[in-house]
């Protein structure tokens, strides 16, 4: 995994003189580069009324020409009723960082490389400190988002992680109490169910992902603020944030912050794209990069959450790594594709199935695999039990080999 570094110069270590120095030409650069924004504005609005502006409905406003962005007025109608604050009293027990300096992020160990820049946005509260490992109540808040008409909520795992009593808040200020159905850490998915009897406004998860470049709307309750509306486009597909073995993420620019956590992100049906579960950020603000899980994982997770409280996947039993180029080389593939078998698990299912170290994975069931971590993900969306062809690379050529899903153990 790679470390990012925050390249900022450090101004404290300067002279006051070198400060005012720098200060002074960035000053200048900016200005200059105020000056060639300003031509080059002039250069477009010269070139737009001679040839046109592309893809773009050009609106005449006492003599000015604009251009018309997308209006989400209507789904906002649409959606934000079914859209609510997660309240959460839950009982934790101190630790030793606690004690003695900050916690981790969650799902990362304290001193994790992305610890500085990856920080969950579920709002935790300040509750005072008691003695070391001894139970003290923590209030947090997130978001969530009502997926049926009998009132299941749908929000993140560590909004709701040991939680004593949930409360949900709905747009329209109405308070209900709801009790927790299920929990999946590895996605960071949990489902919620009102505990009040009705039919409660709600919203579906989107059939297919969104193309990157397409606008997406974020609703939810950052800063404890409540029914907050923001819009950005889909930034990237994905995204391997380091926080599991099925990083899947969508890669979004619309404003979110703390408190957003396990709020929806909409494309322009009024469909849910994505579940907002993290942000880049060295200060824990909105910097213009979240990430949300994918709908087709939300679904996949909420059916089993609703039927079984938890999650079944598939195991394979194996350590693997990346085929480098130069691994590739060296045992003969023509590519540097597929999944290299570190370790087999002793008695586990690819151990059972012959597998060995220095074997590696290219397929399963005849679909090629890129690399190690979308072998993981092909795996654990097979049932526990369920038959599959594995096609792997020894001693130079390929051979075909029956395998049986093992389960995954649980987190």
């Amino acid at each position: 995994m790679t470390t990012q570094e925050n390249n900022t110069p450090d101004t404290a270590t300067r002279s006051p003189a070198t400060t005012r120095s720098i200060l002074k030409r960035g000053a200048l650069i900016a200005g200059a580069a105020t000056l060639s924004i300003g031509l080059m504005a002039g250069l477009a609005d010269n070139f737009l009324n001679t040839h046109g502006a592309a893809n773009a409905q050009p609106i005449q406003l006492s003599g000015l020409q604009q251009t018309q962005l997308p209006s989400f007025a209507d789904v906002v109608d649409r959606v934000k009723p079914a859209v609510v604050s997660v309240r959460v009293k839950a009982k934790v027990v101190a630790s030793a960082d606690e004690q003695g300096g900050p916690a981790g992020i969650e799902g990362l160990p304290p001193g994790h490389p992305l610890e500085r820049f990856l920080r969950r946005f579920g709002e935790e509260g300040m509750g005072p400190r008691g003695p070391q490992q001894q139970p003290r109540a923590q209030l947090s808040q997130g978001s969530g988002f009502f997926v049926s008409q009998d009132g299941y909520v749908v929000t993140n795992n560590h909004v709701v992680a040991n939680a004593a009593e949930v409360q949900l808040v709905t747009d329209s200020g109405k308070t209900l109490s709801a009790k927790v159905i299920g929990t999946d850490p590895r996605t960071d998915l949990a489902l919620l169910k009102v505990n009040e009897s009705g039919n409660y406004p709600f919203v579906q998860l989107a059939s297919g992902k969104p193309r990157t470049g397409e606008w997406v709307l974020a609703v939810g309750n950052p800063f404890g603020l409540g029914g907050t509306v923001t819009a950005g486009i889909v930034s990237a597909q994905g995204r391997d944030i380091g926080s599991g073995p099925y990083d899947d993420f969508l890669q979004i620019d619309a404003a979110v912050n703390r408190g957003n956590s396990g709020g929806p992100t909409f494309n322009q049906k009024g469909e849910v794209v994505g579940v907002n579960t993290a942000i880049y950020s060295p200060s824990g603000g909105n910097v213009g990069i979240a990430f949300a899980i994918p709908a087709a994982t939300v679904q996949s997770v909420v059916e089993q959450l609703k039927e079984h409280g938890s999650v079944a996947r598939g195991f394979i039993g194996v350590q693997i790594q990346p085929v480098t180029a130069e691994v590739a080389d060296a045992i003969g593939l023509k590519d540097a594709k597929g999944a290299l078998i570190a370790e087999a698990q002793a008695n586990g299912p690819a151990a059972k199935a012959g597998l060995k170290r220095g074997d590696t994975i290219l397929a399963v069931n005849g679909e090629k695999i890129a690399d190690a971590r979308e072998l993981s993900r092909k795996i654990a969306t097979f049932a526990p039990g369920a038959k599959t062809n594995l096609t792997i690379w020894r001693d130079g050529k390929e051979r075909e080999v029956s395998f049986e899903v093992g389960r995954q153990p649980a987190a």
